[in-house]
């Protein structure tokens, strides 16, 4: 460690000291966090996902993640909206996932909530994307301290307060900006984190929905 927040890897590249030189966690952060995503079954995996990291760390629920697909059909949103008592009592069964009854009707729910923002918008990708922080909304430097300070931004207290008023749950301002800042809406490498600029690279020729 050489900064706060960052963490020297076994490859020697510095790093958000959240992966914890840790494998999995690792690639996650190298591979996929805060990359742009507009793919509407991404989207809603991760945020219903968040919804079940909720009280957990995101770890245990990455670990999870493939029995999370298997257990909610690939998180293909207009599948898990026809979710019925039978799937619902599947889900409670299955020891791969974290068998919490409230958020597997969560998901059931706000996959029908999915539905109506794609008739809506044309996708749930153009729906949040709207919600893209602009750039003096942001921070000048992303660092350890501001993310630990700022579990929320005002950017996410709109987007919670206008997904929960289209019905959806377990969208709180806090897992909601996860949401964000995992499916790249923003760019929250800390500065010194060799990913921070490829991160922004890709934003830069990032086509909006």
């Amino acid at each position: 460690m050489t900064e706060r927040g960052l963490l020297q890897g076994t490859d020697g590249n510095m790093r958000c000291a959240w992966h914890g030189n840790l494998d999995d966690y690792r690639r996650y952060h190298d591979e996929e966090w805060g990359y742009p995503v507009t793919s509407d079954h991404r989207l809603f995996e991760k945020i219903c996902l968040e919804g079940f990291q909720s009280g957990l760390s995101w770890l245990t629920i990455l670990r999870k993640r493939e029995a999370f697909r298997a257990a909610f059909a690939g998180f293909d949103f207009d599948r898990v909206a026809a979710f019925g008592d039978e799937d619902i009592a599947r889900c409670l069964a299955d020891a791969g996932i974290v068998r919490h009854r409230g958020k597997i009707v969560s998901t059931v729910n706000n996959a029908r909530r999915a539905q109506a923002l794609r008739d809506e918008f044309g996708s749930l990708a153009r729906y949040f994307w709207s919600f893209e922080p602009k750039p003096e909304e942001r921070p000048a430097r992303v660092d350890w301290e501001t993310i630990a300070a700022n579990p929320t931004t005002p950017t996410s207290v709109r987007l919670s307060k206008d997904l929960k008023k289209r019905g959806w749950t377990f969208v709180g301002p806090t897992t909601v900006y996860a949401f964000m800042q995992a499916m790249g809406l923003v760019n929250d490498h800390v500065e010194g984190c060799f990913c921070r600029q490829a991160v922004e690279e890709r934003r830069k020729g990032f086509e909006r929905p």
